[in-house]
């Protein structure tokens, strides 16, 4: 019998130089120690702190940051291999970390240099964790007019990340946008401790317990000139946001493969678990002629079945990671047919990854037994991460850009959830 592995697939690039090296013996390092007590901690929820600051002090949260901003300057490639080594370390802890770089894509394609240049450069220095208010189907928050400038008053919810960060990503309608459609919305940054600001820790969800994903309320919070981010300019009475680009229309894709790795994640962490378990824990069938689970051919078929699943979502989610880099790489040249089809190499991966984490995350019980529904096991964590994120947006949208551009050639339309 061979030894158990520690996680079934090589979630880290290749070394390219030492520094490489280092990361990868952090990123391992950092994932033993989320493991150790991912068990204890989903079933107290609540926030993590210790853990998140176990983040802040590893320098994995600047990763993303070009290295003109003191970052380490990684491709995308490099980076969503790391998210799917934490989540499935701890799906939780996984997923700030992830939303960690969705708020830097967020300043790097929408800030102007200027505010790239400070938020980034102190976000390295002050180890700053961000948070985000971007729910884009949350329209309660409001962006409007005031005597002295503007202002933001509201809610919004499912805010992952906001409570312990440093900073906020968010977005809220425009009120009066000449020539405009009904979703506009504006980017902002904000410091946590801005004064009307107050961060809930009212999230309660099954699964994805310690992603600090509360409600924001905001009571007249005051909007400086720079917290918008590329600025934007008052006509009258009306505020008119910078004209998005193609590139800019990159954030919902590289949000959609994060949601992916968090998938994948799971799925890798119930599958290593389930493994290890069939192999030192659980007892044959009473009709089975196998003398361990492990020769049981049954269970083997699973095990087949369940791997090659997830080996096609892995190479698929690799492959999507690529083209989405070139697509970031073409700049402000960036076509709307490049970035269409990029969108395209993502959904795949996130549909395939959907089915499979699902699947897997449940059948593994099936190898296993009833022992393994003991609930100090903390096994079903796995398919309550997964079933609890892939709400976030109904794959039946993403199977049905897939099927329109296969018939007709038309590439996704660029929207929040696309």
């Amino acid at each position: 019998m061979n030894k158990p592995i520690e996680h079934l697939a090589s979630t880290l690039p290749p070394l390219q130089t030492a520094t490489r090296a280092d990361i990868r013996d952090t990123v391992e390092r950092v994932a033993a120690e989320l493991a150790r007590t991912a068990v204890d901690r989903d079933r107290a929820g609540g926030t993590a702190y210790a853990q998140r600051q176990l983040l802040r002090d590893s320098g994995l949260l600047t990763l993303s940051i070009p290295s003109e901003y003191g970052g380490k300057g990684y491709a995308w490639p490099d980076i969503y291999p790391v998210i799917r080594r934490l989540t499935e370390a701890d799906s939780s802890l996984g997923h700030l970390f992830a939303f960690q770089h969705l708020q830097i894509a967020s300043i790097l394609l929408f800030g102007s240099e200027e505010q790239k240049a400070d938020l980034l450069t102190k976000t390295v220095i002050h180890k700053w964790f961000w948070g985000n208010a971007t729910n884009g189907r949350d329209p309660r928050l409001q962006f409007t007019r005031t005597e002295n400038g503007y202002e933001l008053h509201g809610t919004k919810s499912f805010c992952s990340g906001a409570t312990d960060a440093d900073a906020l990503v968010l977005t809220a309608p425009i009120a009066s946008v000449p020539g405009g459609l009904p979703d506009d919305r504006v980017f902002l940054t904000l410091p946590a401790d801005r004064s009307g600001l107050r961060i809930d820790n009212d999230w309660d969800g099954m699964g994805q317990r310690q992603t600090d994903s509360g409600s924001v309320y905001f009571t007249h919070v005051a909007v400086r000139p720079d917290d918008i981010l590329g600025g934007g300019h008052i006509l009258g009475s009306d505020f008119i946001a910078p004209k998005k680009s193609a590139r800019q229309t990159l954030r919902s894709t590289v949000s959609q493969l994060i949601l992916t790795e968090i998938y994948i994640g799971n799925a890798l962490g119930a599958l290593r678990d389930a493994r290890d378990y069939v192999i030192n824990k659980a007892r044959p069938w009473p009709g089975s002629d196998a003398d361990t689970v492990a020769d049981d051919r049954y269970i083997q078929k699973h095990y087949g079945e369940l791997w090659v699943q997830l080996q096609g979502s892995i190479a698929l989610a690799d492959k999507a990671a690529q083209v989405l880099q070139q697509a970031w790489s073409r700049g402000e040249a960036l076509t709307e047919t490049e970035r269409g089809e990029a969108a395209l190499a993502v959904f795949t991966a996130k549909a395939s990854a959907t089915r499979a984490a699902l699947e897997i995350t449940t059948r593994v019980f099936e190898t296993m037994g009833a022992g393994a529904a003991i609930a100090r096991h903390g096994y079903d964590r796995y398919w309550r991460n997964v079933r609890t994120h892939t709400l976030h947006d109904p794959v039946d949208y993403k199977f049905k850009d897939i099927g329109r551009w296969l018939l007709s050639g038309q590439v996704p339309e660029p929207g929040t959830y696309s």
